[in-house]
Formats: structure tokens, sequence, C-alpha cells
């Protein structure tokens, strides 16, 4: 099998997937895979990006959704030609997270001929998205695709994530006082002045937060944009600051915090909620105890930094946890994912679907 699934996964990577027209490539290479294994998949857009749904099993039995995205960040062209060294298939998207996706597109095959469990496949296009509306999985949950409990195949090093951070996106405008570049003393470079200002964003009360799963917040610096010239003081400078907080904190209390802050206008980019789930749910102890039967070390639980589109699901009150293969360097120049760890969660989540639990552990 794990020759198959390196495969899927390498021809997924192949892909560069932070371009819709290589997505809606992508898309179809994925309909057509799993049409050709009797396996019929429907597809439409949200925002020119596709949503795909399949499923497999009795309508009748207890539903799980297994959830993925196929769009990933920009990465340098290279980074687009899969390699295998050793134990790690190197690639965007290797860990976030084709690797997951070839697993639960064959997981989805292997399901298909029984009738415990209805297994459903959704597949969005936007998950990396800074878009607040209209987003894939949004799309797809309010269009019924629903269940007892949902799997999002994010990376969580096998680890169970229950928890996830907000999002909480910022423009902060900041002004300065013109000047020519040979006198800047004359001046008040608001650069500099942004600088400033994300470091004090840096030092606010918010920031040294911390709960039983997340050492704290996380604050980046993601865009900066300064100066009409190069003989000039900037007057003007606009930063985009990306604010994940945590479950038990008020994004409205963040938000005046960083309103607070002087000669700085603040503008709101887009929220996300942070993701919470019971970890004592049978769903989630049959997914724990399937994965604890397959590899070392405690499966329970993890608090997930990145925000988590389980969201969608959770806002219409099915369970939904993150769980993904071994890896590390999502988002980053050096992306991998461990072969091994990728057979272990087909395994993982084979034995978790045959041992399903009834519908009514959880009434």
């Amino acid at each position: 099998m794990s020759g198959e699934l390196v495969a899927l996964a390498t021809r997924l990577i192949g892909y560069d997937t932070s371009e819709p027209e290589a997505v809606l490539e992508a898309a179809g290479f994925v309909k057509g895979w799993l049409e050709a294994r009797g396996i019929e998949a429907s597809h439409d857009e949200v925002r020119g990006l596709p949503v795909m749904r399949a499923e497999v099993g009795s309508a009748e039995a207890p539903t799980v959704i297994l959830h993925g995205h196929l769009d990933v960040v920009p990465g340098r062209p290279g980074q687009f030609d899969p390699r295998v060294e050793g134990d790690r298939l190197y690639g965007r998207g290797a860990y976030d997270m084709k690797g997951a996706l070839a697993v639960m597109l064959l997981t989805t095959a292997a399901m298909r001929d029984q009738d415990r469990v209805r297994v459903r496949l959704g597949i969005v296009g936007d998950e990396e998205s800074e878009e607040g509306a209209e987003r894939g999985s949004d799309h797809l949950v309010d269009g019924g695709f629903l269940g007892d409990f949902a799997i999002t195949g994010e990376p969580t090093d096998l680890q169970i994530g229950v928890e996830a951070k907000g999002v909480l996106a910022l423009r902060l405008e900041v002004s300065g006082v013109a000047a020519h570049s040979a006198t800047p003393w004359l001046g008040d470079n608001a650069v500099l002045k942004a600088l400033d200002v994300f470091r004090s964003i840096e030092s606010l009360p918010f920031t040294r937060h911390s709960s039983e799963l997340f050492d704290r917040p996380s604050v980046n610096l993601g865009r900066i944009w300064g100066g009409d010239a190069l003989n000039k003081v900037p007057d003007r400078c606009a930063i985009d600051v990306d604010i994940r907080y945590l479950p038990d904190q008020d994004p409205a209390s963040l938000l005046d915090q960083v309103r607070g802050l002087p000669d700085t206008e603040v503008t709101p980019l887009f929220t996300r909620p942070p993701a919470v789930v019971d970890r004592d749910l049978a769903f989630v102890r049959a997914l724990r105890e399937a994965a604890a039967a397959h590899h070392d070390g405690e499966p329970m639980s993890v608090g997930r930094d990145g925000a988590s589109d389980a969201v969608s699901f959770l806002r219409v009150g099915v369970p939904a946890v993150e769980f993904g293969p071994v890896g590390e360097g999502h988002h980053g120049p050096g992306e991998w994912v461990s072969i091994s760890s990728l057979e272990t969660y087909r395994q993982t989540l084979d034995s978790f679907l045959r041992a399903i639990p009834d519908r009514d552990r959880d009434d």
C-alpha cells in the first residue's frame, strides 16, 4: 500500500496549488481518481475554487466526514518537484496536507464495499485563503454535508487536535511626518514607527495569556507597506498583523488593546473562531484508541496553533478534530512528511472506521 500511497501523494504535491488554475487541475485529477474506482464525486465552486464531495457506505449508518484541502501557500518552483529521501517525502504541501489527503482518498476507496459506516469525503480549495466569508468548508456544511463526527487532516504528528487557536487579522496604518531623506531628523519615519507598534503589540497583556494546551497566543507581522520615494522620509506605513488567540480569550478585548496604541488606525481584516471539542466524546475516544494501537505515545490531546476549518463543522454541532501524519516545516522551505507515518495514519483511520461507535453512544 505504501507505494501507491507515496505515488498518490507525490502526484498531488506536483500541482502548484497556490494558484487557482492548478487547484482546479488538481481537483479534476482527484475527481477522476475517485470515479475510476467507482466512487461518484461532485464538484462545485466558491469564489472560483473547487469544493468536492464524495461518499461511500450506507446512508443509514453512522457518518464520519474526512475533510481536507488541496490548496497550499506559495513556494519556490523546486518545492513542487517532490522528492523522497529515506522516510521523508519533501515538497510544498507534503505535510500540510497533501500527504494526509492521499491517505483519505485511499481510505475512502477502501471503505466503498461495506455498510457499517458512511464515509463522506469533503475537499476544499481555499483553506489557506485570507477570506473571512464564503469559505469552502462553510459551503460544504451549509449545503448539508454533515455527519456524526469529522476529521480534518491537518498536520498533528499523529496526535488528536481537540483545540485550535482563533484568528484576528488586523491592518494597522501608522502616521509619520515627511521630510527629505538627507535630513531624516526633521521627519518622523512611519516605517520605523510601525515596527515599534508591532513590538508594542507583542507586549500587550493578551500576549501573556496561557492555557492547558497553549503556552501563549501567536503574533506575526505578515506584510508591510511604507514609503513612496527613496529620498523621502515615509509619512505613512501599513502593516498586516496575524494574531492567533486562545480559545478562552475574547477577540473584542484583544482588538480594544491594539486600538489603544497611539498614532495607529486599526482595521480588522477577518476573524475566525477557535475550535474546541469535548475529548470525552465516544468518537474522540475511539479515534484515540485506534491511534494508540498503531504507534507509540499518547495520542490525546493537543492544541493546534494554526486556525482550523473544523470550526465550520463545530458551529452546526458536528464534533470535529484535527488529526494528521508526522512531518515538519509546513509553510517553510523544507516541508516534509514521514512516509511511514502516512501508512500509520492510514491504518489508524481504517481501524477507527471499521470499529465505529454507534450513533447513540454520545447522546
